[in-house]
Formats: structure tokens, C-alpha cells, sequence
């Protein structure tokens, strides 16, 4: 959503606009650091489309997924932040059988790690479980670093769960915080997970609680800009963890343990409710 991206469009130096069919991404500098910041627009597939535009585009050494969320925890309140240690896809699933007129049962329903499986993955065994990608430490401790500095909630460590659906039955809310551990639900954490994965990519997920329908947490739209301060603040946490780096002479491929390689030619990208920090050529020793 535009109100998720402007205020991280607007934070960049020397900021410009350009566009990728029906994408938008903003590049500029955040404390002297090259940033891009992308607009994913709505949804799954955008947010999978937008983070391998940006992957090939802009070859980002990180990704930082950000935007709004509903709460899955009554003890989240409107505008607390969650910073993922996982995410996971809630639309995901098998149902049991039922024959007609005997309705539908969340109990029986299963669900599918679409990745585990070459085959069906309805009829494949291995598949009956939920796939988790998990935060990348160095990104993850940089959010952790920085969270005393915002003030509008608190910041806690948890599940994000993605799927395009608006739940709002509490039973149903109250079993997939129960069996998946979700802290909240939104609708592209996952998709751009997924495709960081598969550029091997660190990444890590952040949401703001913008309506709790657990504690009656009335929708807030201000907390989308919330969270992109509090996004900014951890990009700029972790490129001063990059300098850092640099300046203890490390040098070599990006991996997952998240150290760079020649920060003279990095530069860092946010994608959409997302944000990566990027290399422009994502080049280093083998």
C-alpha cells in the first residue's frame, strides 16, 4: 500500500523514481549508504514479483520486509511491532474429506509445504508440514538493536503469518496462533521470503499491529508510518554493522552470516512493504 512505502520514499537523499511495469522503486541514499525503496503492492504474488524484480535488478545483500498487520495475540496492542524470527503461509493447506452437506472443519485441516514436494504435493507425506523461513541474524540483531528507540510500542520477537485471507473468526485466529505460533497476519511476509530464499538472500520480516480483533484494537492507518521509521532505524543499524565489517577488512561473498564483501560497491535496497539492502552488482570472492 502507498501509505506502507512513502514515508521510507521520502526518508532517502536525492531520491529517484522508477518504475517497472506496474512497480514502482525509489532510489536514493540513507545515511550516505545507497538504499531503493519498492512499492510490492497488495498480496502474494506482487510481493513475490516485486522482490525478484529487485533481486535481479538491484542484486540486494539483504531484504527487510515491512508494513501493517493484524494481531494474533491479545497481549499486542495497536502499534507494538513484531519482528519475525519466522514466517510462515497460512493459505497453505489440505482439507480433510467431507462429503457434500457436512460442511468444513479447520480441525482436520493439514498443511502443505508446497517446496517439499517435486510430485502432488497433496499426496505426498513429506509435504504435511508448515513451512517456516527464518530470519537472518545479523539483520535480526540489528532490529533488536535499535528497539528501544521506538517509543509508539513495544517491539517483540514473532511468527508472521502470511496468506491472502482477512480472518477475522477468533477460533480460527486462536488455532493457528496456537498450532503455528503467530503472533500476527498480513499478506506478503511469506512470498518475499520465499523468493530471498531462493536468491539466497538474508531477510528478516517486520510488522506493525495496525487492529487487534483479539483485544478490540480498533485499525489505526498512522501505524504504517510507525513502522517505517522503525525500519529506517534498523537499515541503519545494519549498515553501520556493514561499515563495521568493512573496516575490520572483511572481504568475500555475501552468505547468510550476512557479512559483505567491498562496501565501496554495495548499496542498500528496501523492497515494497519490503526493503533490501543491496549490492548493484552482488559480486565477491567465491
Amino acid at each position: 500500500m502507498d501509505v506502507e512505502v512513502r514515508t521510507l520514499a521520502s526518508a532517502l537523499s536525492g531520491a529517484t523514481e522508477e518504475r517497472v511495469e506496474g512497480w514502482t522503486f525509489w532510489r536514493g541514499t540513507l545515511d550516505g549508504y545507497p538504499v531503493i525503496v519498492s512499492k510490492t503492492l497488495k498480496g502474494l504474488a506482487g510481493a513475490a514479483a516485486a522482490t525478484a524484480i529487485a533481486a535481479e535488478r538491484y542484486h540486494p545483500i539483504a531484504i527487510v520486509n515491512q508494513g501493517t498487520a493484524g494481531g494474533h495475540e491479545a497481549s499486542l496492542r495497536v502499534y507494538d511491532i513484531v519482528v519475525g524470527t519466522y514466517a510462515v503461509n497460512l493459505g497453505s493447506f489440505k482439507t480433510g474429506f467431507r462429503p457434500a452437506g457436512r460442511g468444513s472443519d479447520l480441525i482436520e485441516w493439514m498443511p502443505l509445504d508446497l517446496t517439499r514436494s517435486d510430485g502432488s504435493a497433496g499426496n505426498d507425506p513429506n509435504a504435511r508440514r508448515m513451512r517456516r523461513f527464518e530470519a537472518d541474524g545479523p539483520l535480526l540483531a540489528a532490529a533488536l538493536s535499535v528497539k528501544d528507540r521506538y517509543t509508539r510500542g513495544r517491539v517483540v520477537e514473532g511468527v508472521i503469518g502470511s496468506a491472502e485471507v482477512w480472518n477475522s473468526e477468533l477460533d480460527r485466529i486462536k488455532r493457528f496462533h496456537d498450532q503455528y505460533g503467530t503472533s500476527v497476519e498480513e499478506m506478503e511476509t511469506f512470498a518475499a521470503a520465499q523468493i530471498a530464499d531462493l536468491f539466497h538472500i538474508p531477510f528478516l520480516g517486520i510488522r506493525v499491529v495496525s487492529n487487534n480483533i483479539t483485544n478490540d484494537g480498533a485499525y489505526d492507518g498512522k501505524t504504517a508510518a510507525a513502522c517505517q521509521e522503525y525500519a529506517s532505524e534498523v537499515v541503519k543499524a545494519y549498515i553501520k554493522r556493514l561499515g563495521q565489517v568493512g573496516r575490520a577488512g572483511q572481504v568475500g561473498r555475501v552468505d547468510k552470516s550476512g557479512l559483505p564483501a567491498d562496501l565501496s560497491r554495495r548499496s542498500a535496497e528496501r523492497v515494497g512493504g519490503s526493503s533490501p539492502v543491496a549490492d548493484e552488482r552482488r559480486r565477491g570472492t567465491p
